[in-house]
């Protein structure tokens, strides 16, 4: 059986820049913080860790209420960014999700740096939640590495312990998801439909690099072997 761990932003959808927005708008109606957030490296993090720069960087106090109201604002927010926003679903992402619907013989599953909850919510937004049966989210961990983890946990829990690490497949396109792949013994696909350039990516030795999902003939021709 094959586990396919797609990422969300960059990967399956572009937001349009709507988990920055509900960020700020968060900050500015809810804490009275009213500065972009530009200076923070958002992409391939995980909410928990982005969350912990946010109250660095505005000097705010780094306790578990402060962290719980800045996240139910953020969740409050982000339905309107997504319905305000320019936000996608990326070439392929639709059809090639259906297909993987009808193999008996992969399962579909998410490794994300979003909390549980924004995950569902972008997803959701574009009509595609209901691919995935499992996976790890941002809702504790600091390290993508951990992410990756607890999704390896879950498709084991998923298939009853029916997973080959050979088999595992990670989807994303940061060089932290190509790291995160290696930490759980995955194979890792990138795709250059993010913030990082090609280069970038190839230098962390993926082993599949495409430009997009829109003909995903490579990866195809990987789950059957």
């Amino acid at each position: 059986m094959h586990v396919c761990l797609f990422d969300i932003d960059g990967t399956l959808i572009s937001s349009g820049g709507a988990g920055k927005a509900a960020l700020e708008a968060a900050l500015a109606e809810d804490f009275g913080i009213d500065r972009p957030i530009e200076a923070l490296q958002l992409s391939g993090r995980t909410d928990v860790a982005i969350v912990t720069d946010l109250l660095l960087y505005h000097g705010m106090d780094d306790t578990a209420e402060v962290r719980r109201r800045l996240l139910v604002a953020y969740l409050r927010h982000l339905p309107r960014c997504l319905a305000t926003g320019m936000g996608r679903v990326l070439p392929g992402i639709a059809e090639l999700l259906e297909l993987l619907r009808g193999r008996k013989d992969v399962v579909v599953g998410l490794l994300t740096g979003n909390v549980r909850a924004g995950a569902s919510l972008k997803l959701g937004h574009f009509g595609l939640f209901e691919h995935f049966a499992f996976g790890g989210f941002g809702d504790l961990h600091h390290d993508r590495d951990d992410v990756a983890r607890e999704a390896l946990v879950e498709a084991h829990r998923h298939l009853n312990g029916a997973v080959v690490a050979e088999k595992v497949w990670v989807i994303g396109d940061t060089p932290l998801d190509v790291r995160c792949a290696r930490a759980i013994g995955a194979r890792a696909v990138a795709v250059t439909t993010g913030w990082h350039s090609r280069a970038e990516l190839a230098a962390c030795e993926p082993d599949l690099l495409l430009d997009d999902l829109g003909n995903p003939a490579r990866l195809l021709a990987g789950l059957r072997a």
